[in-house]
């Protein structure tokens, strides 16, 4: 007996894939579902010379395995193969395609007119010659299904241009809130409980679990799509000293650019994806549903207390455009379970705080501060602790306007980070001056600032490193300044008189950018003496650090970290914020919170210093001043980093 077939829809391509299948095949062909399908049919397919949407969400309740083809503004579509209760429907790899084209918002108000019309037109590109094309590539995957058991259409669809014939064939993920074949459970405090386990290094002297020629056989494949991507596009950028490399971040609000910076192309290209990655993870609760929805008051005892990670101004607050509201213990907002490390204990984190802040609907702007990615979750936390801990040494310098001790570059014996100086040097302009930003916690941090030696281009460029090894604390630094030297040059000569302004009223510095660019002014260069004008003898990096702890299991560095954080009452709070999208690959993706440490924030206005007494008082106690400051002895103006 031959397998069963039932078309639903109408047009030349529906038509023809009844001529053709009727030959193989007991089919039956309908306009529409009014009428009820066989529940013993062996595939079910959604064909029409345009994009009906409407047909393909009432396919996916048939619960028949299904496949659909049909035409949108020229170009032809097939897939994907869908089986009941297996992720990666139709409506998922609409998501994808919606969001991976440079047409998201208009194409998203398409598909819900094309919803509410239910209309059967014929789309004007759908050619005969196009058509047949369409065609070919359908009944093979049609005889691959009943014939063979198996599809390529499987996560995949077929794309054809219907003008040149040209054919390709795309990867998808399967979307974890997609309303049909989500499968994702909801938030709970045994999910959120972390129990650290050996982590194997790659080898002694690094930092990771997994090398990157490991990962490189997955990560633009599974990834990097410009028509169903996670990730849509990549640019590389011959400017800087170093490689450098761009991928995109479709969101429907708008791309995000996330970079790739090290010693040659192909890594920087799986570096950029990585960030891009840990920037899609990092933005909402994709991995678990968030159901916590209660006040402060009422989740004390189980909930981290907002304010010990610092808050707007109290006079920021009060004005009338400013875009968040006071901390109020009464009111509800969305809560999630995240992992103390030093209370051995899951707690409950504002949402607001565990993920990057889209909307005004909270009392903070928060960043991707301390969100971190990983091969394993303990190699993930550590270094989302490096990100936290290097940000916040960076405020703390800034902010108390610390004289810290000169390093002495030259005194590292370490090859690839002198050739690095000499090419920024020679290829950038820019000598560059180091300074020791560890703090009372001693894990070793670095603030390095370049200056121009030419007379035109961005004046001072400013980063800073955290790390167990402080060369690799340098070296992390050395890439994200190469990133910014020469690319900003002309952004600045066309932008100075905005930028100049700045100078005199702090509050025009809104956005991320502008941060950096005030300080390619070389009248902003004085805001910079108390590091630039500490003429100290420089320290050794032996001087200032001593030796590099090694241990060949990441747990173990981590635990160490963890150690001297605990000696200094610091608590580790970690959201796991890993995404069905990277678990697959066997990747990871925390979001780490340090109360008490300066969260790095972009926008004058929504700095974020109050509540964190411990800006006032670590300079006294690293001995740079006899007493505490006050609030109102803080640097006044906006911080330069990147």
């Amino acid at each position: 007996m031959s397998a069963s077939i039932v078309i639903v829809g109408e047009g030349l391509l529906a038509n023809y894939a009844y001529e053709r299948l009727s030959v193989y095949y007991d089919i039956k062909q309908q306009d529409n579902f009014q009428t009820d399908i066989d529940r013993g049919t062996d595939l079910l397919l959604v064909i029409h010379d345009m994009w009906n949407p409407v047909y393909h969400k009432q396919a996916e309740n048939t619960r028949i395995p299904w496949l659909r083809a049909f035409i949108s503004f020229g170009e032809g579509i097939i897939g994907p193969f869908v089986q009941p209760n297996i992720k990666g429907c139709s409506q998922c790899a609409d998501s994808r395609l919606l969001l991976a084209g440079n047409d998201s918002k208009e194409m998203l108000e398409v598909q819900k007119r094309l919803v509410m019309a239910k209309t059967n037109h014929h789309d004007t590109w759908a050619s005969h010659n196009g058509v047949l094309q369409m065609l070919h590539f359908l009944i093979e995957e049609v005889h691959e299904i009943l014939c063979f058991r198996r599809s390529r259409l499987t996560e995949h669809i077929y794309t054809i241009n219907l003008e040149t014939l040209a054919s390709s064939h795309h990867f998808f993920l399967p979307h974890p809130l997609c309303p049909v074949c989500s499968q994702i459970p909801d938030d709970s405090s045994e999910l959120a409980r972390i129990l650290l386990q050996p982590s194997p290094k790659v080898h002694k002297d690094a930092y990771r679990t997994r090398s990157m020629s490991e990962l490189q056989s997955v990560l633009a494949k599974d990834y990097l799509d410009n028509k169903t991507g996670l990730l849509n596009d990549k640019m590389y950028n011959l400017t800087p000293p170093f490689a450098d490399v761009t991928v995109n971040l479709p969101l429907l609000f708008g791309n995000e650019g996330t970079a790739g910076r090290t010693l040659s192309y192909e890594e920087s290209e799986l570096t950029a994806i990585l960030e891009g990655l840990e920037r899609y993870n990092g933005i909402q609760a994709i991995s678990k549903r968030t159901i916590v929805h209660d006040n402060f008051r009422n989740l004390n005892d189980v909930a981290l207390n907002p304010l010990t990670v610092g808050v707007h101004a109290p006079d920021e607050y009060e004005k009338e455009n400013f875009p968040f509201q006071r901390f109020d213990s009464e009111r509800k907002m969305n809560w999630v379970w995240g992992y103390s490390l030093l209370q051995e204990r899951s707690l409950l984190v504002p949402e607001l705080l565990a993920y990057y802040s889209l909307s005004h609907d909270g009392f903070v702007y928060e960043t991707s501060n301390g969100c971190a990615m990983g091969g394993s979750v303990e190699e993930a936390i550590l270094h989302g602790i490096f990100e936290v801990i290097e940000r916040d040494s960076f405020l703390l310098t800034w902010y108390a306007r610390l004289p810290l001790p000169r390093l002495d570059l030259s005194s590292v014996h370490d090859v690839e980070l002198q050739l690095m100086m000499q090419r920024m040097e020679a290829v950038g302009g820019y000598e560059l001056h180091a300074f020791q930003a560890t703090m009372e916690h001693s894990i070793p941090s670095i603030w390095i600032i370049a200056k121009n030696k030419k007379e035109t281009g961005m004046n001072l460029l400013c980063a800073a490193g955290s790390h167990l090894d402080p060369i690799r604390a340098v070296k992390g630094a050395l890439f994200e300044l190469a990133g910014m030297m020469l690319t900003l040059d002309e952004k600045l000569e066309k932008n100075q008189g905005k930028y100049k302004k700045m100078l005199s009223n702090p509050f025009l510095v809104k956005e991320m950018d502008h941060h950096s660019m005030l300080y390619g002014l070389p009248e902003a260069e004085e805001r910079l003496d108390f590091l630039l004008k500490n003429e100290g003898t420089a320290l050794t990096f032996n001087e200032a650090f001593g030796e590099t702890k090694r241990h060949a299991d990441i747990k173990d560095d981590l635990q160490y970290v963890l150690q001297t954080l605990k000696q200094k009452n610091f608590d580790v709070i970690v959201v796991n914020q890993t995404s069905p999208e990277i678990k697959r690959n066997g990747l990871h993706c925390v979001k780490v919170i340090i109360p008490g440490m300066l969260p790095m924030t972009f926008g004058y206005h929504l700095t974020r210093l109050t509540g964190l007494e411990r800006v006032l008082r670590i300079p006294m106690e690293l001995g740079y001043r006899k007493t505490p400051l006050t609030y109102e002895q803080l640097n006044p103006h906006p911080h330069p980093f990147p």
